[in-house]
């Protein structure tokens, strides 16, 4: 079996396992331990997403260093990235009004460990076997949802109400995390030998990859911290929950199809990227109409029927990712990842007017139609994207 189908079904098993685990927290927890719980996972997302500034996608594409190499220099670059990162990640818990602590420590031990699962993922994209490529995709959702149903029974049986859900994820990603302790302890060694796209890299500075990473953080951080403020936590867990859901499909693509192409320097029939994107699309509706079968037969409590509100423009908003998730490795084949950071900055820039235009001009919307308003413009963002990714042309490939 070749890299990309182990990739694709671990990838998938690990996404069906997250979506066991999202069920939990539907099944188990009110929404108002989903919502906290969702705005601590983003800061710790936005602190380990902006301290990479993408160094998981150099690991893959710099393909002249070897894979110890790739990654003992993104650890080192990161963690200093993420230690002066600290005031900023503090702001952001201010600005939820949430307690400071414990929140800032629960975000910090989420954002270095999942810091090291994505940095794992791509070392054995390059330097693994077959078998760690999966276990290191598969064994961290499964701890994490192993831990969530472990604590919720607990929960049931002897009163406990502990952090679980922070607890089940942290340990999850610390379970990832293992599968980098290799390339931290090897010695430098020259890069082996590589007969696919010699042209491959990543030759953005690390100022343009920190903006980009900066900027995607923000917005991502933004939206719950928004939700929260404007609506509360349970409409924030009504919508992180089912945006956690649907937003698993892009991210499958992402990792199983698009990293998987600049680990091994290939180059995908044109039409490929079109099918993964429409077939993923297809996807995140089927999944939407799932979770609204779901609400329509009663198997939800109660209390997650605000759930309806969200399924329609979320379903849209993540399905224009999937076209973009497809096409997302072809900057680095073509010379132009710098015009794609530019493309995906400005963009950004638009979804938040998306997001804080309502807030300041329509003090008195409603959280249904601020959700539309922020998926019809993310929706046409993404969408331009892909068409300004269409743009770039893969240079010829060499052996």
């Amino acid at each position: 079996m070749n890299t990309s189908r182990v990739v694709a079904l671990s990838s998938a098993v690990a996404f069906a396992t997250q979506v066991v685990f999202a069920l939990f927290m539907l099944r188990w927890f009110s929404p108002q331990e989903v919502g906290e719980f969702s705005v601590i996972s983003q800061i710790g997302f936005f602190w380990m997403t902006l301290a990479l500034a993408q160094s998981q996608l150099s690991v893959l594409a710099n393909q002249h260093l070897s894979a110890h190499t790739a990654a003992q220099h993104a650890w080192r670059t990161s963690a200093l990235r993420g230690l002066a990162l600290l005031p900023i990640a503090a702001l952001a818990v201010w600005f939820s009004q949430l307690a400071m602590w414990p929140t800032l420590l629960w975000a910090m031990l989420l954002a270095v460990c999942q810091m090291g699962w994505m940095l794992a993922q791509s070392f054995t994209l390059r330097a693994g076997s077959a078998v760690q490529q999966a276990a290191v995709r598969v064994l961290p959702p499964i701890t994490a949802a192993a831990v969530a149903l472990t604590a919720a029974m607990a929960g049931a049986a002897v009163g406990w109400h502990g952090p679980s859900l922070v607890l089940s994820a942290l340990l999850g990603y610390a379970v990832g995390a293992l599968w980098l302790v290799p390339a931290l302890r090897a010695r430098a060694t020259p890069a082996a030998t590589h007969h696919g796209n010699k042209t491959q890299a990543d030759p953005r500075s690390a100022a343009l990859r920190m903006a980009h990473t900066l900027v995607d953080a923000l917005l991502a951080t933004a939206i719950l911290v928004v939700w929260q403020r404007l609506y509360g936590a349970e409409e924030t867990g009504w919508m992180s929950a089912l945006l956690r859901v649907l937003g698993f499909v892009p991210a499958v693509v992402h990792v199983a199809w698009a990293q998987v192409v600049l680990a091994k320097g290939l180059q995908p029939n044109r039409a490929t990227p079109w099918w993964i994107g429409i077939g993923a699309f297809a996807c995140v509706i089927a999944l939407g109409l799932a979770c609204a079968l779901a609400l329509y037969q009663g198997w939800l409590d109660p209390r997650w029927d605000g759930v309806w509100n969200y399924i329609a423009p979320l379903a849209l908003w993540q399905g224009c990712a999937c076209l973009s998730a497809a096409f997302s490795y072809r900057p680095f084949q073509t010379g132009a990842t710098g015009a794609y950071s530019w493309a995906c900055i400005v963009l950004a820039g638009v979804q938040a007017l998306g997001l804080l235009t309502p807030m300041f001009f329509m003090p008195t919307i409603e959280s249904n139609q601020h959700i539309n308003i922020l998926s019809l413009v993310s929706c046409i963002t993404l969408i331009a994207l892909t068409l300004q990714i269409l743009k770039f042309k893969i240079k010829a490939m060499t052996n």
